[in-house]
């Protein structure tokens, strides 16, 4: 039997009253523009202690730029176990100004061992249109273990690179803004319109799919968008979503929605036969392997039942497979 099985409905184990209450806006949705930004960029490391590169084409070559960027005009080739050629990652956050300090990741690209100890040079960050956002160097970290594991040809700098160019929005002079659901749903698409036009006092928010809405600046609010949306983003609304069941083969984890239920259906799996809908007096009962459950039960029902006559992930996965496929099981399946 697989070592542990997790099953989490949001309408079962204690946790209905937290999926009844509306949530925040805040929480559903992301303005169109507002967002992170990948920046990338090549760098070296310097002052490791032999656990470099050791050499290599890329390595070598921008050694040698960077003699020759400081003067020096090396005749022969450049080659060091101390330097390893790195790639650099960092994330741009939405209306970053000049001179912010950001995070940065640095990673081995070549035959390094580890980057312990290790100081990055100077390296400029690009955005995809190959414009430099921002400039790091310093001191890189390799953090502590990670699963029992200390990865050491990965490392990061805290606040390691300063924002050099800003990315115009103009958010404040927006005469409208589109909203996107994280997780699409007509119902809640919907219901986001209805809470903003009322909490607004007029039809400024239109939906125009599931998990698109577009905002109109109200008169009043116009140069005031942060205003306005620091107001928006605390309405609260109520979410829909669909019967789902979300199943990892791999690690034996499904995780279902409340709104899963079950149609009266007879089931046999090895040694299990279970009976829904076709026993009078409401209550499950067990006669050997023989399983009799009240009609519409929920999943928690079906899982515990199944769970106290030893099965394990892989059966209650296959049964819910086969209980999808016979229309009996009403929400989707999906495997990640």
């Amino acid at each position: 039997m697989r070592s542990l099985f997790i099953l989490l409905f949001f309408l079962g184990f204690g946790l209905q009253s937290l999926a009844n209450e509306p949530i925040r806006l805040k929480d559903l949705v992301s303005v169109k523009g507002v967002r992170d930004n990948p920046i990338i960029g090549y760098g070296l490391v310097v002052g490791l202690d032999g656990t470099g590169d050791g050499g290599g084409e890329i390595t070598n070559t921008a050694l040698t730029r960077m003699f020759q960027q400081l003067g020096l005009n090396p005749q022969n080739e450049v080659s060091s176990n101390n330097v390893a050629s790195v790639i650099v990652t960092a994330k741009l956050p939405p209306f970053a100004r000049v001179g912010q300090k950001i995070d940065v990741t640095v990673s081995s690209i070549g035959g390094a061992s580890s980057l312990a100890g290790g100081t990055l040079l100077v390296t400029p960050l690009k955005g995809g249109d190959d414009n430099v956002y921002a400039i790091t160097s310093g001191p890189i970290s390799i953090g502590g273990l990670e699963g029992g594991q200390r990865f050491t040809t990965t490392a990061t700098i805290p606040g390691g690179a300063t924002v050099e160019r800003e990315i115009e929005v103009n958010f404040d002079r927006k005469e409208s803004l589109r909203l996107s659901l994280h997780n699409p749903d007509f119902t809640t698409a919907a219901r986001v319109e209805q809470v903003i036009n009322s909490e607004l006092g007029g039809r400024f928010a239109s939906a125009r799919d599931a998990g698109t809405l577009d905002l109109i600046i109200p008169t009043h609010y116009q140069r005031s968008v942060v205003q306005l949306m620091a107001l928006i983003e605390n309405f609260k609304v109520h979410t829909d979503e669909r019967a789902r069941i979300v199943i990892n083969e791999r690690t034996g984890t499904i995780v279902a929605g409340g709104g899963v239920r079950l149609r009266p259906v007879a089931i046999s799996h090895g040694d299990l036969t279970i009976n829904i809908g076709n026993q009078d007096g409401g209550n499950d009962q067990a006669e050997g392997s023989l399983i009799y459950m009240e009609a519409q039960p929920t999943l928690n029902d079906l899982v515990q039942s199944l769970n106290a006559f030893g099965a394990n992930p892989d059966d209650i996965i296959s049964i819910f497979q086969a209980l999808r496929s016979n229309g009996s099981l009403i929400g989707e399946i999906e495997m990640i």
